[in-house]
């Protein structure tokens, strides 16, 4: 399968499929919209870190690039300036969110930031969450990642391996809370592990 720094390489330690950031099924079609959509128009910087990132060992933490792809359209239509990141492993979406916000982007207080990306530890997602509440601007978005962790959240918690319930069970919580949850819009869109994309109503 596909790492999650997209870098086309199979790993060389035995991992089950679940590890895979990839959700589709077919590693050709993986394979096909990375090569075809999301290449071809990354910038050089972040096909440098891609590539350094596929030789780390824990490179299955990255962010994916096509749901990077998602994130930086998401910044130019929000025009966003003002941007949080929880969690950035070797960087991949903070250089992402850099190199697309405009020049003049910068820090801002409570209800003043247009966007943030959750990549950290899932325990704590909803308390990022409730924080981000506060910090967001209404209208702004906020990314969670791995909101899918592994495909395992349709899958009966034996299936899963010992080590990956506590992110698993966490991970059903959050989004069942998001899904109730009437200040944000939400869409959950199967790129990479997952991501869950929140828009601040009110």
């Amino acid at each position: 399968y596909l790492s999650a720094c997209g870098c086309g390489k199979k790993t060389v330690v035995t991992m089950s499929k679940e590890f895979c950031k990839g959700l589709l099924q077919s590693e050709e079609l993986y394979k096909y919209i990375l090569e075809t959509s999301v290449y071809p128009r990354q910038p050089e910087a972040l096909k440098e870190l891609r590539n350094i990132t596929c030789n780390h060992p824990e490179a299955v933490m990255a962010t994916a690039p096509d749901a990077g792809q998602l994130m930086g359209m998401l910044l130019n239509l929000l025009n966003a300036k003002k941007t949080i990141e929880v969690g950035v492993f070797t960087g991949y979406s903070l250089l992402l969110t850099a190199l697309t916000i405009p020049e003049d982007g910068k820090k801002a207080n409570e209800g003043g930031f247009d966007f943030a990306f959750v990549d950290a530890d899932k325990e704590n997602y909803w308390n990022y969450h409730e924080r981000l509440m506060r910090l967001i601007k209404v209208g702004g978005i906020v990314v969670y990642d791995n909101t899918l962790w592994g495909g395992t959240v349709a899958k009966p918690e034996t299936s899963t391996s010992e080590w990956r319930r506590g992110g698993r069970k966490a991970i059903l919580e959050l989004n069942q809370k998001l899904s109730a949850d009437q200040r944000v819009q939400i869409s959950h869109a199967v790129l990479g592990d997952g991501i869950t994309i929140c828009r601040r109503l009110y």
